[in-house]
């Protein structure tokens, strides 16, 4: 897959096509995601911590660091799972059963380099911006969400957001993110590409193609987690 293109031109479209489809294409569902979870998390943490002697600005502090380590980097990715690896996964798929692929390889393009290596680029390039914009979305709506039920002020919030703020968190989420990437476009690609039979074996390997890159991303989180914190 790693070989010389054979017309750089024609990769760079394929490469900012897939970025369009990727990256742009899963913007609306991220921010969804995100706002809910960081105000539904903010509900959530303000409902555990009912010690007066705990500060408000508190819910502001476990709010962002449960965002930026856990949520916006693994709950999104494992989204992402399921909308971007069964779409690659069915587009390769459609490709080798009605014979697009072997039909490439008869003209001499080599079709992993061609058809995988710009996903595959793609996906680590805009994943881990998704999940910058998530962590941003996340603590936004967590804000709104506690200003508007009255938990705390606006200006609570963001005293709790900048104490005890650790860079290494944003650190390790990123890391999370780009292994998480590598496997959301590897895993389908694979099972994709050597899809063989009909229809209903495109649906199957759109399925489990999905079933492992989740699997992954969770074994992933742990071991990353074991290894980095």
């Amino acid at each position: 897959m790693f070989t010389k293109p054979e017309n750089g031109k024609m990769y760079w479209k394929e490469f900012m096509h897939q970025c369009s489809e990727i990256g742009i294409g899963s913007l609306g569902i991220v921010a969804i995601i995100s706002v809910f979870m960081g105000a539904v998390s903010t509900l959530q943490t303000a409902y555990q911590l009912v010690s007066p002697l705990i500060p408000l600005s508190t819910i502001a502090q476990i709010v962002r660091d449960t965002v930026i380590l856990e949520f916006s980097p693994t709950l999104v990715c494992i989204v992402l799972a399921g909308v971007v690896g069964s779409k690659i996964a069915s587009e390769l798929g459609n490709m080798r059963v009605s014979e697009q692929i072997d039909a490439l390889e008869i003209m001499g393009i080599n079709t992993k380099s061609y058809l995988i290596l710009p996903k595959l680029l793609a996906a680590t390039a805009t994943i881990p911006m998704l999940v910058v914009i998530s962590m941003v979305l996340g603590m936004l709506g967590g804000r709104l969400a506690g200003t508007l039920t009255g938990i705390l002020s606006p200006a609570a919030f963001d005293k709790g957001l900048h104490q005890y703020f650790k860079p290494y968190n944003v650190f390790f989420a990123m890391a999370k993110s780009y292994t998480f990437a590598f496997i959301i476009s590897s895993i389908p690609a694979y099972y994709g590409y050597n899809v063989s039979g009909g229809a209903l074996e495109i649906g199957r390997a759109s399925t489990k193609s999905v079933v492992v890159s989740c699997v992954l991303v969770l074994f992933a989180d742990y071991v990353l987690s074991a290894v980095l914190l």
